[in-house]
């Protein structure tokens, strides 16, 4: 087995673990359970122990690779980095509701390697590696062969890391150009939606590394077209993103003006 083979197979496993503890640690519906960091950005006890169990996993496993998590920063360098969320949709998580992640990805420079998305309470798992195409639950999936925005679900996310002006001009401009608008409040797995066809296209003014790094894998081995977040900063400060089916991911580039 190769080493980015084996280090595949470790990150399905090793999220998988970290995915049932943050549903063992889920709170139960009603109201907010958690700390804010800011306005609507969410901390909970399971953001802490998810990135801290997947820290330990790897490091243990490849002590050479490096690790970058949400929560604690840029912990260890290597030539290979793990990047980690350990809760993708909080706001979701801590009033009980099923729709959050756990995202683990691996990246050679600014080379996406691996990466795997494990949303436990709604028993999926996406996950592709370099070369070896990406899968839900283990069965091949591949971005939509959509063409016409006016046939096509758009999904965004929204940050105050952007001003409110400029996330209602996004949304105005891409219903303006015929597409269906959604919002369901987690980034890795809008993203994972739109490399399984589930959805056409996934748009964010603002995202960091630790929501994307995963999902970044699985969109280019699903063959969606995707902007570069690496650009620029990009692995450092954020970029915004546009992942999309191939036959809308022009109309759509110049409707939401982020270039491919």
């Amino acid at each position: 087995m190769t080493a980015l083979a084996d280090r595949f197979e470790a990150a399905v496993r090793f999220a998988t673990e970290a995915a049932q503890l943050a549903l063992r640690m889920r709170p139960p519906p009603g109201a907010p359970s958690a700390k804010l960091k800011g306005t609507q950005d969410w901390l909970t006890e399971a953001d802490g122990a998810v990135e801290r169990l997947l820290s330990d996993r790897l490091a243990h496993a490849y002590p050479t690779d490096g690790f970058q998590g949400e929560e604690g920063g840029r912990a260890r360098s290597g030539n290979l980095r793990w990047v980690v969320d350990p809760i993708d949709g909080t706001a979701n998580f801590m009033r009980g509701a099923k729709r959050f992640c756990v995202s683990l990805g691996c990246l050679e420079g600014d080379m996406p390697l691996i990466g795997v998305i494990v949303a436990p309470a709604l028993a999926e798992t996406f996950a592709a590696c370099r070369g070896m195409g990406a899968t839900l639950n283990g069965e091949a999936i591949h971005a939509a062969e959509t063409s016409d925005l006016a046939r096509a679900t758009v999904e965004f996310g929204w940050s105050l890391r952007r001003p409110h002006e400029a996330f209602l001009s996004l949304i105005d401009r891409v219903i303006a150009a015929g597409a269906m608008p959604r919002l369901n409040g987690s980034g890795a797995l809008g993203l994972a939606d739109v490399a399984a066809g589930r959805s056409d296209a996934y748009v964010e003014l603002h995202l960091n590394l630790w929501d994307v790094a995963a999902a970044l894998a699985i969109l280019n081995e699903a063959g969606a077209s995707v902007s570069l977040f690496m650009a620029g900063d990009g692995a450092a400060t954020g970029n915004p993103i546009l992942a999309a089916a191939p036959g809308i991911a022009a109309a759509l580039s110049t409707a939401t003006q982020i270039p491919l």
